[in-house]
Parts: structure tokens; C-alpha cells; sequence
């Protein structure tokens, strides 16, 4: 019997991106969603399929139903049901839209869904929609509401990029004012839309960890990064100047993750879209254990450049979907981290040898 959290084994985060259908059309968008469903997606009986394949990796797998907006589908309630009937611990990210009613977040939770996730990328009603392009601020606090009187955990996501980052500290008090449990902060991978966003420059990205560290250690609720592994190398290195012994473990794409496209595409992560196979022709278990790609993402020695180096290449090893958006290669190394070890002296990221280098803005 293998551990839970062997993630040789199994992903601890199984993203389904149900469809890539959304009323929106975000300036970030990953998936470039589109308004009308793609005529290829998984249908219902091979999403259950998937399901049935994910329950080999063990009891309590985290599944999240993503998008695009997982409302699109009218299959959405039977396959949440069938998904927790196996055993599958289901969570979802519904897009802000008027559709997301408190009666259709009552019916989430009735078929079993555990957590919901929302996106807030303003603070305010004008930044949020600025922002997304779209007018979703107050769809969003409404349903956020309703997650809370239906009893549901709350997460909420926030994008970093050039363009929210001085807000982070307003929207700090926004996740702590909407009672969620989890602020989970994506740092934008340049791939869909994002590509046409500015990312913050290294040294800034630098200041911006620290301080959700202090963010971490003075609220109630949790704090994690996307697509940021060196937020765990920044709180080392805070543990060993304050004398502090805590856990700092987490995952990154194709180790610990793994992402299912809206047409069965498995990869690392929904960022990192280099295919491993595809769950119509193979199972998402041998896909994660087997593909050589996967393999690679989980052996950190095997990295290149600065990140291949590195000392905390074991509990970080940088974002694997930033290094392949900037290299085609998601071994190398990861352009946002300004760290350098000790005695490296390779080529480094172009991000870190030209004016950005001296940026040292904090986040607030």
C-alpha cells in the first residue's frame, strides 16, 4: 500500500477542465474560452469513465471542475453526484456570471461538490471588472454569499500581473471579509490570453512572497501560490533566520498535478499544455505513473539552468509551465524566480539580467 501524499503515485490535485464554454471573456484567460461548448468535449459517459479511472489512485481524490465555466454543462449535477458516490472529494471554479444563482449553488452542494472557488482580481467593482473585461463583480460576491449560507467552503483565486498587484493588499481584506478558507494567488503564466498581460518583474515577484507570508502567519485563513513554487524557498529561508521549523511542502505541474483538457488531453498542469496522452486512449492513472513527461517534471535533478541547481530545487523547483511558456522546455528554468545559488554560474533567465533585475517593490 503506497502513502496518500506519494505523489509518484497520484496527483493530490486532479484539475477536469469540463469544458472550455464561458460567458465571459476574461483578459486572463487560460482556456481562451469561447461561448458555445467544443463538439469534441468528453462526453458524459467518458467524464464517468474518468471518474472511474481517477478512483485507482486512491480514497479521497481531490477532483476539481474547472473551465471555461463548468455551468455550461447540464451534465454538471450527475457528474458531481456520480464523482462523490466514488468516493472523490469534488470541488469546483465556476466562472462569476449571473447564472451562478444562490438556487444553483444550493444544488452544487446538494450533489456533493466540498469546496467552491471564485476569482477576484479587484478589489473593487471597477478594478475586478476592468480587469476581466466583463461585468462579473457583483455575480461574484453574490455567489461567494450564497457558498457561505449553503455551507460551502470558499477559496478564492486572485491573478498577479503588473495590473492587480498593487490591489492584492485591498483584496487581502476581501478574502478575509467574505470568510474564505483558502486565497489561493496565481502568478500569471503568459499562455491563452494572458499572453497580451505584463508579469511583475523578479525582484518585485520576490517582495510580493514575503509578504504573503506575513499574509499566512497573521490570518485565519490559508494562502498558497499558482504556478510560484519559490513562495515555499521564501518561507525556508524565513524559518532559518526566525529559528521556526515548519512544514514548507507543496506541488508543482506533473508532480502532485495533473490537468484533464475538455477533450480528454492530459497535462501537467493547465498552463503547461504539452500533452502526455489522452484519456480516451488511455488511463489518467497510467498517463500521471507512466508518461515519460510527467517522469521528468517529478525528478527535480533532471532540471536545467539556474532552478537545476538549486537547493531548493526538491521543495520548490519553480514553475515547470512558466519555464516551458518562456523556453519551450519545461525543464529549464523559471524566468519570474530572481534567486541565483550560490556558485551558479550558468546562463540565467533574461528576465534577470536586464532592467528589472533592481525592482524591489512591495506588494503594498
Amino acid at each position: 500500500m503506497f502513502d496518500d501524499l506519494d505523489v509518484d503515485r497520484r496527483p493530490l490535485v486532479l484539475i477536469w477542465e469540463v469544458t472550455q464554454a464561458c460567458g465571459l471573456a476574461c483578459r486572463h484567460c487560460r482556456a481562451d474560452a469561447k461561448p458555445k461548448r467544443h463538439p469534441e468535449e468528453l462526453t458524459t459517459a467518458e467524464g464517468k469513465r474518468l471518474l472511474d479511472d481517477a478512483a485507482e489512485f486512491g480514497d479521497g481524490q481531490l477532483v476539481v471542475l474547472s473551465g471555461g465555466d463548468p455551468l455550461a454543462r447540464d451534465d454538471l449535477t450527475e457528474l458531481i453526484s456520480y464523482g462523490d458516490d466514488l468516493g472523490h472529494r469534488m470541488t469546483i471554479t465556476p466562472s462569476g456570471t449571473a447564472s451562478l444563482t444562490p438556487d444553483r449553488v444550493e444544488a452544487l452542494a446538494d450533489a456533493g461538490i466540498r469546496r467552491m472557488a471564485l476569482s477576484i482580481d479587484g478589489a473593487t467593482r471597477e478594478s475586478h471588472d476592468r480587469f476581466r473585461g466583463e461585468e462579473s463583480f457583483e455575480d461574484t460576491l453574490r455567489a461567494a454569499r450564497a457558498a457561505r449560507e449553503a455551507g460551502l467552503p470558499l477559496q478564492v483565486n486572485t491573478t498577479v500581473c503588473a495590473e492587480t498587484v498593487a490591489e492584492l493588499p485591498a483584496i487581502r481584506d476581501r478574502v478575509r471579509d467574505l470568510g474564505a478558507v483558502l486565497w489561493s494567488v496565481f502568478f500569471l503564466v503568459p499562455v491563452g490570453r494572458g499572453r497580451i498581460l505584463d508579469p511583475i518583474p523578479p525582484e518585485r515577484a520576490e517582495r510580493v512572497m514575503e509578504w504573503l507570508q506575513d499574509v499566512a502567519e497573521a490570518e485565519g485563513f490559508g494562502v498558497k501560490t499558482t504556478e510560484a513554487p519559490f513562495y515555499r524557498r521564501v518561507g525556508l529561508q524565513q524559518d532559518r533566520a526566525d529559528g521556526a521549523a515548519r512544514r514548507r511542502g507543496g506541488i508543482t505541474a506533473g508532480r502532485g498535478f495533473a490537468f484533464v483538457s475538455h477533450t480528454g488531453e492530459t497535462y501537467p498542469s493547465g498552463f503547461l499544455p504539452k500533452s502526455a496522452g489522452n484519456v480516451r486512449d488511455r488511463s489518467v492513472v497510467d498517463i500521471y505513473r507512466n508518461a515519460e513527461l510527467f517522469e521528468s517534471l517529478r525528478d527535480p535533478d533532471r532540471f536545467e539552468g539556474k532552478c537545476g541547481a538549486c537547493e531548493f530545487r526538491q521543495v520548490c523547483g519553480g514553475s515547470r509551465s512558466r519555464a516551458f511558456a518562456a523556453t519551450g522546455d519545461p525543464l529549464g528554468s523559471d524566468p519570474l524566480c530572481p534567486y541565483v545559488p550560490d556558485g551558479y554560474d550558468g546562463e540565467l533567465p533574461e528576465t534577470l539580467t536586464g532592467e528589472n533585475a533592481g525592482v524591489s517593490d512591495a506588494a503594498d
